[in-house]
């Protein structure tokens, strides 16, 4: 208990040393938000990834989709590294950077007001992440709970308080920058770590070959030696679990927010590097933990218990440092992610919401005291939710959680991707991708509640569960968005002027940064959005 205590004592120390030291870097609006758009590759790659996997993943999803296929869940953390990571850079990256800082975009929705001159769309896009990053905000604390009672024998609401107030601290004091920084440390936490727990939990059934062969004779419905298989007992639901999990984080906002703040272009291609090595360390390492829970419970505990009882099952027997760095490691990745949420959420509330709906424009001051209110509010709310959840067991709440990342990803995906792209893409497809994505998840809501019953083997499929219809939401938005828009009228002559961002051909060193790179061009920057 005492090593505990010392990890966790020295653990709260660094993150608000950071919060205290990153001060200066938060005195605007822009730095704040983006940090000044000046931040380094390994920061920025660190602080994509380690929002990218929280205690959602290590305890809940390795868990479940573990216990579900067997060791093919490692699929699922390479589809989050080659996808997730490795193409959502190489996709988005370069060209989120340049157009961002070209119309002056600091949040995803004001990307979609000014992308598409639409004052409304900033308002619908606001109103959209606030309400589903809330529930998924609160469900980072789930995973945290057993774990901690594992290893302190303390009730779940004290984690959650010390882990809301410590959050919002450092991020309420550094913004963007203490949260970059301390992601960075959490990174490395968590890279050491999960790395550490593969090779313990191995060595509790004799080693790698020993636990493949122990998991090959396991039970399954499907065929022999399922859970030991390359592609687990069910590959059509591998695959979605994939898909969901991988392209969902290309239409998130608090993930392509990163590309905002990056500094260059040299950045942009070391961060790429670093960001795909640290999904498939972290990622698959979870993932490939998760897949050997059939060693450790039996059918009948996990009906008892849930997935999430899985994952603290395996590492109940190791030895106390061991769950030390373990405990260590949860809480690093689940505050790092809690803390890029609530960083989003209170910027898109401030910037995208109440700024554009009073008749009077905030000041610089008014929208940095409002921001680090809302970041307080947010985290408060997240943290009661979670409490509430975790003792009530509110069905309703469990399942918005389970939805959140399909309707964000689902209304988002296909207008973020394509207004990067094509010239040609329309508000109005914008509205119907908006609108489709939650619509359909809400749908999927009443279903999972058990409100009604779809008909249909087809649309029984879709709405099997959050994972199908989230899958389903991106997948068909991508083809409703470009047929949407060669039926609708063509695009204002601004949005063509927006896109000769790409066109700048300057002779400049290599070490020039895009900021320096484009400071003179005659850009959009500072127009207001016009109504619709």
């Amino acid at each position: 208990m005492a090593i505990k205590i010392i990890l966790l004592v020295l653990f709260f120390g660094v993150m608000i040393t950071v919060g205290l030291q990153t001060r200066k870097h938060s005195t605007n609006v822009a730095g704040f938000v983006l940090g000044g758009r000046n931040v380094g590759p390994w920061l920025t790659a660190f602080a994509f990834g380690t929002s990218y996997f929280s205690a959602v993943i290590f305890v809940g999803y390795a868990g479940q989709f573990g216990w579900n296929f067997g060791v093919a869940s490692t699929w699922v953390g390479l589809g989050n590294a080659f996808i997730g990571s490795l193409m959502a850079w190489a996709i988005l990256g370069r060209r989120t950077r340049i157009m961002t800082q070209h119309i002056d975009a600091k949040t995803m929705p004001e990307f979609f007001g000014r992308r598409y001159q639409s004052r409304k769309l900033k308002v619908l896009a606001s109103i959209i992440t606030f309400v589903f990053l809330i529930p998924y905000t609160a469900s980072l604390f789930n995973g945290l709970s057993r774990l901690f009672e594992m290893g302190f024998h303390i009730p779940y609401y004290i984690c959650v308080i010390v882990m809301a107030v410590l959050t919002g601290f450092y991020v309420v004091l550094g913004g963007y920058m203490a949260t970059a920084v301390n992601d960075f440390i959490q990174g490395i936490i968590m890279l050491f770590g999960i790395v550490a727990v593969v090779v313990a939990v191995l060595n509790q059934h004799g080693g790698l070959m020993s636990s493949m062969n122990a998991l090959a004779n396991m039970e399954s419905p499907v065929m022999t030696g399922a859970y030991a298989s390359f592609f687990g007992p069910d590959p059509v639901a591998l695959l979605v679990v994939i898909l969901l999990t991988s392209l969902g984080t290309w239409g998130l906002p608090q993930m392509v927010g990163k590309f905002y703040a990056i500094r260059n272009e040299g950045d942009i291609k070391k961060g790429t590097i670093i960001s795909t090595f640290f999904a498939i360390v972290v990622a698959g390492g979870c993932y490939f933990n998760g897949g050997f829970g059939r060693l450790f419970l039996t059918q009948e505990q996990v009906d008892a218990s849930g997935f999430d009882a899985i994952v603290p099952a395996m590492l109940s027997n190791l030895p106390d440092v061991l769950i030390a760095v373990v405990l260590v490691l949860v809480l690093s990745a689940s505050m790092s992610t809690l803390s890029s949420l609530v960083l989003t959420s209170s910027s898109t509330l401030t910037l995208d919401f109440i700024d554009p709906l009073r008749k009077d424009a905030l000041t610089e001051k008014s929208k940095l005291t409002l921001m680090r209110i809302f970041v307080v509010v947010f985290i408060a709310v997240s943290a009661v939710i979670a409490i509430f959840q975790a003792r009530s067991h509110v069905t309703f709440i469990a399942q918005l959680m389970g939805i959140s990342w399909g309707a964000l990803a689902g209304a988002f995906l296909a207008p973020f991707l394509y207004g990067l792209y094509w010239k040609r893409t329309t508000k109005t497809s914008v509205y119907v991708s908006f609108c489709y994505g939650v619509v359909l998840m809400l749908l999927q809501l009443c279903v999972s509640l058990g409100l009604f019953t779809v008909p249909g083997a087809f649309l029984q499929f879709i709405f099997r569960n959050s994972l199908y219809s989230g899958v389903f939401a991106m997948l068909t938005s991508l083809v409703l968005v470009p047929l949407i828009s060669i039926c609708t009228k063509s695009v204002p002559k601004k949005v063509d002027k927006m896109f000769d961002c790409y066109e700048v051909v300057r002779p400049v060193r290599v070490s020039t940064s895009l900021g320096n790179l484009m400071e003179n061009d005659d850009d959009l920057r500072g127009e207001p959005i016009p109504e619709d």
